[in-house]
């Protein structure tokens, strides 16, 4: 096939690729084809709309069969996401969140500086019919755009994921003018960060803080995109936990009675 020479050595890393309720194999097998052009090679899909394995996705992807045989299947964004500390979204809507957005470019050569200190990192792309929705940006970091006709922005699966793996694969990196130092905790993995999310709506629920159902949604999602913006480290996590705690306590003591 031209432009394939397997006699020459491949490029394998970089950030996982997160496919969330794929409708089609074949566009499953357009994207890993992409990946490999650019030498991505962690894909996971969350629900694929038809199944997995999928012999269209096979085919699809005309010989990038290493990509789909590493694929991994997940439940959901959060099982997806969870041993990652830096998660991207894509999408080309406003969402009207208090998120920080980058164009491909930049959120490449940011993803070379997290993985460089070997914080693992990875970038989630909607469903081909509405892309993702607003409760799965929440569980992003930093949210992806690329700059396009504004009448006319919208890209298909695969290519988004070449847009932003060929950036990856061209970025550049110049040493950071500022570095923030963790002491001898790490950056909070996703898995950590929504279980303080449960814990905390929990604590907050029993307060009765959230007790207007039509406002719960949006008030849960801006919280969440408060602490996803202050990149907590796993020990300050500990530390909010603690906090949470002793805050309900005294309520729980005086419910439970002498």
């Amino acid at each position: 096939m031209a432009g394939t020479n397997h006699s020459r050595p491949g490029v394998t890393g970089g950030p996982a690729i997160i496919l969330v309720e794929p409708q089609l194999g074949e566009n499953i097998g357009t994207a890993a084809r992409a990946m490999a052009n650019c030498g991505l090679d962690d894909l996971r899909l969350v629900r694929p709309r038809d199944g997995w394995p999928s012999d269209k996705a096979v085919a699809a992807a005309s010989g990038a069969d290493g990509v789909l045989d590493k694929a991994r299947l997940f439940p959901s964004i959060a099982a997806a996401i969870a041993d990652l500390p830096h998660v991207y979204a894509t999408t080309a809507r406003d969402r009207y969140m208090v998120k920080r957005e980058l164009n491909p470019r930049r959120a490449a050569e940011e993803m070379r500086e997290f993985l460089a200190r070997e914080e693992p990192c990875g970038v989630l792309f909607g469903p081909e019919r509405t892309g993702l929705v607003n409760d799965d940006v929440t569980l992003a970091d930093t949210v992806i755009t690329v700059p396009l006709n504004p009448a006319f922005s919208s890209l298909n699966l695969a290519q988004a994921v070449l847009i932003v793996g060929y950036e990856w694969f061209t970025a550049r990196t110049e040493p950071k003018p500022e570095i923030l130092h963790t002491g001898h905790s790490r950056p909070a993995h996703k898995e950590e960060l929504l279980r303080f999310f449960e814990h905390f709506e929990e604590a907050l629920s029993e307060s009765g803080f959230l007790r207007h159902p039509d406002k719960r949604p949006s008030m849960t999602r801006n919280l969440r995109n408060l602490f996803q913006r202050a990149g907590c480290t796993e020990q300050e996590l500990r530390t909010l936990h603690g906090v949470v705690t002793a805050f309900m306590g005294p309520k729980k003591r005086r419910e439970s009675g002498p």
